[in-house]
């Protein structure tokens, strides 16, 4: 059985998809690291958002465990909540300014009934903040304005760890953290997945943070999947242009070179193009006419690894629409990256 399965789902707001036909499983037999990539408007979010239940999907369907998420009885959504967990990219908006830091760390464990008293409730909750790299003298107690961005996100990864859940979905868990603290938290995500067995969902704009921590990534453009696959594939090599776009604007500490420069303008004639066909077409700078007109389907081009480009045409058509048909299992990890 699948622990976590997006099937075929579609996001439409009004007239504007923000996630078109997108099919991922992740697996219940071993804890995955999984990226989500992609610039804003990408529709990272939205599938978050979908994938813990906050939104439903126009189409499609979400499946934890076999079953739908939008159909679930009231016990069924309710053991959900605790199985899957989400860290917010503001820590600051998750926390009530009025309530003590301990406010929610105690509010999962007398609502989820994880001790029959105080002294173990208090127990579970040091543990968890020990876990996360905090000392409980200096946060318990405290009011939210009084702890650093770090210590916040690392009290919301606590919290998700007291449930000991099954899967947690990270939006953008770093991106208004202190560089010196990123790693922290992405080694303590690593961690959770190594040591818990709790599958990570991360989603992100940053390739070299995915590529620090990911077994397999999906990167996203307006909705679609442009590439999925091993994440040494698909940022080491990338095949589709938007993914060489992305890769080719992390900045490096080379002197000779002008970051920014592989940037391609999108012309007013193309701009004004109607397109029924690839979402990149726009910005490509190997368009063809067919792009246009015609969705491109997932190709190939090497094992563990899909594009959704005509240039690999040439390639073998995946048999299934699921992206993580080409995932690369955990336990076959390389060295350097999350197992």
């Amino acid at each position: 059985m699948s622990l976590m399965q997006v099937e075929g789902v579609t996001k439409r707001y009004g007239g504007f998809t923000a996630l078109n036909d997108v099919t991922m499983t992740l697996s219940d037999a071993a804890p995955s690291m999984t990226a989500v990539a992609g610039e804003s408007g990408s529709g990272k979010t939205t599938l978050a958002r979908m994938m813990l239940g906050f939104i439903d999907p126009t189409e499609g369907r979400v499946l934890y465990r076999g079953k739908d998420v939008a159909t679930m009885s009231g016990e069924e959504k309710r053991q959900f909540r605790r199985e899957v967990q989400p860290i917010f990219q503001d820590p600051f908006e998750v926390f009530n300014p009025f309530y003590r830091i301990d406010h929610v760390l105690t509010t999962p464990v007398k609502r989820y009934n994880l001790a029959d008293t105080d002294a173990k409730a208090h127990a579970l909750i040091i543990d968890a903040l020990e876990r996360v790299g905090l000392r409980p003298q200096d946060t318990l107690g405290r009011f939210p304005h009084e702890l650093s961005g770090g210590q916040r996100q690392r009290i919301m990864v606590a919290r998700a760890v007291l449930l000991r859940p099954r899967m947690i979905v990270a939006d953008e868990p770093v991106s208004m953290v202190d560089a010196s603290l990123r790693a922290t938290i992405l080694d303590e995500l690593r961690t959770l997945n190594r040591d818990l067995g709790i599958s990570i969902l991360y989603i992100t704009h940053d390739l070299t943070t995915a590529f620090q921590i990911c077994d397999n990534i999906v990167v996203l453009y307006r909705g679609n999947v442009a590439e999925a696959g091993a994440v040494e594939r698909v940022i080491g090599d990338p095949k589709h242009p938007y993914s060489q776009l992305l890769v080719a604007s992390i900045p490096l500490p080379d002197l000779d070179k002008t970051w920014g420069v592989d940037e391609i303008p999108v012309t007013e004639a193309n701009a004004a193009r109607s397109n029924p066909g690839c979402a990149f077409a726009p910005r490509c700078p190997h368009v063809m006419d067919r792009c246009w007109d015609n969705r491109p389907p997932q190709f190939v081009p090497d094992s563990q690894r899909l594009a959704t480009c005509f240039l690999y045409d040439q390639a073998p058509i995946a048999p299934g629409t699921d992206v993580s048909d080409v995932f690369r299992p955990p336990e076959l990890a390389p060295s350097g990256t999350a197992s």
